[in-house]
């Protein structure tokens, strides 16, 4: 099999207050999947696949995209290698990663998006494009075999990302010291995508797009804040080396 440089969208959250499903992404997704012919989708995220999944395929129908769930499909091996795009939605990410182990679907996934399939993930779907699920704020409602996931990338996202609130009363952990336990336990950065942000990463470069910037988490370094249009792979090192997108 020959690898390619992966290429990945990466998107925080599939729905944008004042907007509809995918609408705040529509853009970056047309321009991302270019000719694309047959995208499948993974559901495994919420209870509901039948629901999600022509949701999904709806609103792909409405770019102008074809979208089979690889739930509906008799041969999911053949439907991933015939797919020129793999769309892996959100939900919960305990779900979605069991689901994955369930149908012994990480190495085809991972293979076929090596071999050059185009990869579109949403909030959960993002996660699972990382080495874990383990920057997930999600409840642990089933377990999964194990926390390793595609390992598409060699960092974490954590999605819906929240700045913390001056001025709030609530006592509990933010956002930013959780990623800071993981920090202490674990050596990748995390990328703290807030509502509205994308990663695109093409040809080894990390693009931060959306209407909002990101907040980028390195073990021993302080956070530094990353705007749209910004590339990011200098910025996911300690040294300011260049860090590749793993292959």
């Amino acid at each position: 099999m020959t690898e390619h440089p992966v290429r990945l969208l990466l998107i925080s959250n599939s729905t944008l207050y004042g907007s509809g499903y995918l609408d705040h992404a529509e853009t970056e997704i047309r321009d991302f999947l270019g000719n694309a012919k047959n995208i499948v989708f993974v559901p495994f995220a919420l209870y509901d696949r039948r629901a999600y999944s022509e949701q999904a395929r709806n609103r792909l129908q409405a770019m102008g995209y074809s979208l089979v769930s690889i739930h509906d499909v008799s041969n999911a091996n053949r439907a991933l290698k015939q797919a020129d795009a793999i769309f892996v939605g959100g939900g919960n990410t305990f779900r979605l990663l069991a689901g994955l182990y369930h149908h012994d679907l990480l190495e085809s996934i991972r293979r076929r998006v090596q071999a050059g399939a185009a990869y579109i993930g949403s909030s959960a779907g993002s996660i699972v494009a990382c080495p874990s699920l383990k920057t997930t704020k999600d409840m642990p409602i089933v377990q999964p075999p194990s926390f390793d996931a595609l390992g598409l990338v060699n960092f974490q996202i954590s999605p819906h990302y929240l700045d913390p609130d001056p001025t709030s009363k609530h006592m509990g952990e933010t956002q930013e010291e959780r990623i800071v336990q993981f920090l202490e336990e674990n050596e990748a950065p995390v990328i703290g995508l807030r509502e509205g942000v994308i990663l695109r990463i093409e040809n080894g470069e990390i693009t931060l797009k959306g209407s909002s910037g990101a907040r980028i988490f390195r073990r021993g370094c302080a956070p530094v804040e990353a705007m749209s249009g910004q590339r990011l792979n200098d910025l996911l090192t300690r040294t300011g080396s260049r860090q590749e997108v793993a292959a």
